[in-house]
């Protein structure tokens, strides 16, 4: 594959196109901004989104959906409450589809395979997910993530040798359900870690809610299907430490805010990146509920982010649960 195609111009997006032109590879990546396109073509740079790197030669930047559709390998970075609408202006596709946004839709609960099957029938999917800040991507520091293949080792096979850098290292699994519930998920708990945060409440509390919150989306990805292995492994456990322990992420530094005595409106009007355990949180806790599944600390932040308690207050009702046995499940 002498070319590969990333969509969605985002920090991670970015990124991403960076480590995949580190051997020379043409990357065509796209983005909806005209003075954005002109931005990385002419200054190799990307001001707003990644400001820390400047652009390997290889990146190409495009408006053109089209070129880069035609190509075998997609790697789709675009915000996921924006997959659908990308995939309908693609059209029919046959070409392996990598699922790089972690979320759910907000509006039907599908998660991003879901929705990149109705959209693109003919395509193979598969999804990368993992703990991964942007700009160490982009600085060339070691990655490893997990790339869970619908179509089995054949598919690893081909988007393995595709993706696969020296520092960045891609771990085989089959079970892209469990990678995407993972990497959805922590979102929403690293909201949660960064309202500990805010309040000021100390490192004990965090790396409880980190434990507790694991048993969360152990508990609702065993419900869905998932594999354990998957939950505890890169794309769950590693994702979730890692997005609960710095302001790097932007689900953390929301949360951050929100117990800082912030509302959730005036935080992500304010914002020009995508903090996705936004809009993760109540569609995750309304599939918990209609499932069965207990997850109180999804549903205290969907009720945080909706403005239905302060901050302290949520935290005092976390603390007031039953005393009960420890258990993952």
């Amino acid at each position: 594959m002498k070319r590969l195609a990333v969509f969605g111009a985002g920090a991670w997006g970015t990124a991403l196109a960076q480590m995949l032109a580190s051997d020379g590879r043409e990357v065509l990546l796209w983005a909806r901004e005209p003075e954005l396109l002109d931005q990385i073509n002419r200054e190799r740079r990307n001001r707003l989104f990644l400001p820390s790197a400047t652009l390997h030669p290889a990146i190409r930047a495009t408006g053109d959906l089209a070129e880069l559709a035609a190509l075998p390998v997609l790697l789709l970075v675009t915000p996921a409450q924006h997959l659908a609408a990308i995939l309908g202006q693609i059209g029919p596709t046959e070409a392996d589809l990598v699922l790089c946004s972690k979320g759910i839709e907000a509006g039907t609960g599908r998660l991003m395979a879901d929705v990149a099957r109705d959209a693109a029938p003919g395509a193979s999917l598969a999804v990368l997910s993992g703990p991964t800040f942007a700009h160490e991507v982009a600085a060339g520091l070691p990655t490893a993530v997990t790339l869970a293949c619908a179509g089995g080792e054949a598919q690893w096979q081909r988007l393995s040798a595709a993706i696969a850098r020296p520092a960045f290292r891609p771990y085989y699994s089959d079970d892209v359900t469990g990678a995407e519930i993972g990497g959805a998920v922590k979102n929403v708990l690293a909201i949660a870690c960064g309202v500990v945060d805010g309040l000021r409440l100390g490192q004990n509390a965090r790396a409880s809610l980190i434990s507790r919150g694991f048993a969360e989306m152990v508990r609702f990805g065993m419900a869905m299907g998932a594999q354990a292995d998957t939950l505890s492994g890169l794309s769950g456990l590693g994702d979730l430490v890692l997005t609960c322990s710095s302001t790097s992420s932007r689900n953390y530094s929301l949360g951050k805010d929100l117990g800082e005595g912030a509302s959730a409106s005036a935080i992500l009007a304010d914002r020009s990146t995508v903090a996705e355990g936004a809009f993760t949180a109540p569609v995750l806790a309304r599939l918990a509920a209609d499932k069965g599944v207990s997850m109180p600390i999804v549903a205290t932040v969907a009720a945080l982010l909706e403005g239905a308690l302060p901050a302290g207050e949520a935290v005092a009702r976390l603390l007031a649960r039953p005393l009960r046995a420890e258990t993952a499940a």
